[in-house]
């Protein structure tokens, strides 16, 4: 009974210590491509399934902008506001109409870069995953999550 404890414990701290090093890796991963605007626009998607973006056409990436009506910068500042308010989301950098944020997931840490570029009359978003190759839709839903927060704010 004692060698079954005991392989236990060693068991437990194994996943332990594997997933405490996942927090690592995963908290310090950086982007697989450069972030900003390239030519007035968002980076585009890689070949990977765990990005989406505004720019992009197909089924697998893209995914419609953000609409507005009125004045721009209180469509940005609404935008802002409702980032600012969701958990796990911080402000990386804010330049003119250009916004990124990153997300970090709950479990694991991974990191999520959004970003947003007010571009006319619409928000155009990319939001892709640091690492790994599939997010099983996750930054799918959370521009609709964003986009339905958005459209609901006043």
């Amino acid at each position: 009974m004692r060698v079954i404890s005991r392989v236990a414990i060693v068991l437990l701290l194994l996943l332990g210590a594997g997933w405490v090093g996942l927090r690592v890796v995963a908290g310090h991963a950086q982007p697989p491509v450069p972030l900003g605007l390239h030519a007035g626009k968002l980076a585009p998607c890689p070949d990977s399934p765990n990005c989406v973006s505004s720019y992009e056409i197909s089924p697998e990436h893209g995914i419609a902008p953000l609409t507005f009506d009125g004045d721009p910068d209180a469509a940005l500042a609404r935008l802002d506001a409702l980032l600012a308010a969701m958990p796990g989301a911080h402000l990386e950098q804010a330049n003119g109409y250009y916004r990124h944020y990153i997300f970090r997931t709950r479990f694991v840490g991974y990191i999520d870069d959004v970003e947003f570029y007010l571009d006319g009359d619409v928000i155009q978003i990319r939001s892709a995953s640091r690492s790994g190759y599939s997010d099983l839709g996750l930054n799918r839903r959370r521009v609709e999550d964003i986009r339905a927060a958005f459209l609901s704010a006043p």
